[in-house]
């Protein structure tokens, strides 16, 4: 399902900025405060203070026009801001990869005012670790370390890069800059090398990525990172890069997939994460390629841990990435979607949403945040009515790595996830599988146009391959009640990627099928997988999006 070809993206050029001399002088004081040497060129490669612009924001996401996208946020409050670190997706449309080469950075004095300054360009791995290759600018945070004798504060990145020389099975590894503000400079503060990867504190297995850092109230650090289902957890020394050990397993996490953010609360400890316990009955997602933000609780910073519910559900990018803070008396959950410009699963964009507790439990309770999108401008009148139906299929429930939602979402991918579309592979494909629409009242149609995918060829037993055939059927509510060929059409075609448009004189129902025939050779049967299933109306009309989930009663 993924492709092989690599992208660089786009990324408007960008101009130099002021401050060099003074950028330049910070790296030379943070050089002797920490005992490295630098090089004039590492120098040089800090010697411009970070670009920005200043953003008015009616809604989320924050950046939404496709001229940058931002993933994996890390907010963080200083000097009375709020502050959030992001990555930067920069692949193609038609890439499946996460081509992240840097890290970026919003700000904001107050988020209900819309008004942010974006730094687009903050850090490259190569240019803060010198043991690091180039891009693979993972998520990251930043967290300010235990004050300094001296009064100062700083600042700490964790970052996930892969160690360019390292013969480990992974090579993600993570390293640790310092500097004394969230703009940098920024320096390494362990040039020997990272400071968790499969090789050190101690040997493991799993892909270290995705680090989460608190300084507890009585100034003890604690580190937690994994993906994969795997969560490790550590206690640091102060100076924020020595490992105080042992590296713990965490369990007690339901789902637990990637991106821990770790946080505390009125003496209690929270961890949310990104969870993808799929099924029909999840509490968390139906498709396995989704994911939901989940949370547990801990009465201490190393746990143990505890299960407690849902924060956030899937969003439109099938990763999903949490990161929570309180600014001003108010909680904030920051994480990701698709639902920028030309976005997609590798090309997200931040967004930020009020954060509410309850109460009147102990712990207290995360209350399940409803996700906000900025004021959209209304869509055109189309004859596409799918839209306004609720999906259901013959092998219902779905397989979990398809998702039904797919079927009417209004999306066709260039290079689609297995939850772009409606699928029904299985060990034992059957000879035939039917989708249906239902509406909640009889629609008038006249066509219907379907996008086949597959990844064999038509006449073969194996895979998902096109149909030998197919056709619609219709509800008859008049007269003989039940489930007729719908008569007179045009030829049915089977040819993947690209629309199969069929029409027919109009007829009236509440529920429409398309039967297909699966491809065969001889011995077994294909499976069947359709992207977009779109059903027209005689003429345009205004776009009803179905906005309730709740299945509606069948016609038969």
């Amino acid at each position: 399902m993924q492709s092989t070809r690599r992208g660089t993206g786009r990324r408007p050029a960008l101009p130099l900025g002021r401050g060099a001399a003074s950028a330049r002088t910070q790296a030379c004081a943070w050089a002797a405060i920490l005992g490295i040497g630098l090089s004039p060129a590492a120098v040089g490669a800090q010697e411009t203070a970070p670009v920005s612009r200043e953003l008015a924001v009616p809604g989320n996401p924050i950046l939404a026009d496709g001229d940058y996208y931002s993933t994996d946020p890390a907010p963080l409050v200083a000097d009375g801001q709020l502050w959030i670190l992001t990555g930067r997706d920069e692949a193609a449309s038609d890439v499946n990869d996460f081509i992240m080469p840097e890290w970026q950075l919003l700000k904001t004095a107050d988020p209900a005012s819309g008004k942010w300054t974006h730094y687009p360009a903050i850090i490259k791995p190569e240019n803060v670790f010198a043991w690091a290759e180039k891009a693979r600018a993972y998520a990251g945070q930043i967290v300010e370390g235990p004050r300094a004798a001296d009064g100062r504060k700083r600042y700490y990145l964790y970052a996930p890069v892969l160690e360019r020389d390292s013969d480990a099975e992974d090579k993600f590894a993570i390293g640790v800059a310092v500097a004394d503000s969230p703009l940098g400079p920024w320096r390494d503060a362990h040039p020997a090398g990272p400071i968790i990867s499969q090789k050190v504190p101690y040997p493991n297995k799993i892909q270290n990525i995705d680090p989460t850092v608190i300084v507890d109230d009585d100034q003890r650090v604690y580190i937690y990172w994994g993906t994969f289902g795997q969560l490790r957890g550590m206690e640091l020394a102060r100076d924020m890069i020595t490992p105080k050990g042992p590296e713990q397993t965490v369990t007690g996490l339901t789902g637990f997939f990637e991106a821990p953010w770790i946080m505390k609360r009125k003496g209690t400890y929270y961890m949310l994460y990104a969870g993808n316990n799929a099924g029909p009955k999840s509490d968390c997602t139906q498709a396995v390629y989704y994911a939901c933000i989940a949370y547990g609780s801990a009465p201490s910073p190393m746990g143990p841990w505890t299960y407690r519910g849902v924060v956030l559900h899937p969003v439109s990018s099938t990763t999903s990435h949490p990161g929570a803070v309180e600014f001003k008396g108010q909680w904030y959950l920051a994480y990701h979607t698709a639902d920028a410009k030309g976005g997609g699963h590798f090309r997200r964009s931040v967004a930020l949403d009020r954060m509410e507790w309850d109460d009147s439990v102990v712990p207290a309770r995360i209350r399940t945040v409803v996700p906000t999108v900025r004021p959209q401008p209304p869509l055109p009148p189309s004859r596409n009515i799918a839209r306004a139906a609720w999906a259901t299929a013959s092998n219902d429930p779905v397989p979990v790595q398809f998702w039904i939602k797919a079927l009417n979402n209004g999306a066709v991918k260039e290079a689609p996830l297995p939850p772009d579309m409606w699928g029904s592979w299985s060990p034992n494909n059957p000879p035939r599988q039917w989708i249906e629409y239902r509406w909640d009242k009889p629609v008038t149609i006249d066509g219907s146009r379907l996008w086949f995918w597959n990844d064999q060829p038509a006449g073969s037993g194996v895979g998902v391959a096109p149909p030998a055939n197919w056709h619609l059927e219709y509800w008859n509510s008049t007269g003989k009640r039940g489930w007729k060929t719908v008569p007179k059409t045009s030829a049915y075609g089977t040819t993947p990627g690209a629309f199969q448009d069929v029409s027919f004189p109009a007829i009236t129902t509440r529920c429409l099928r398309a039967v297909m025939d699966a491809s065969t050779d001889g011995k077994t049967h294909a499976a069947l997988a359709v992207q977009e299933w779109e059903v027209l109306a005689p003429k345009p009309q205004p776009i009803a999006v179905r906005s309730d989930n709740s299945p509606l009663d069948s016609c038969s």
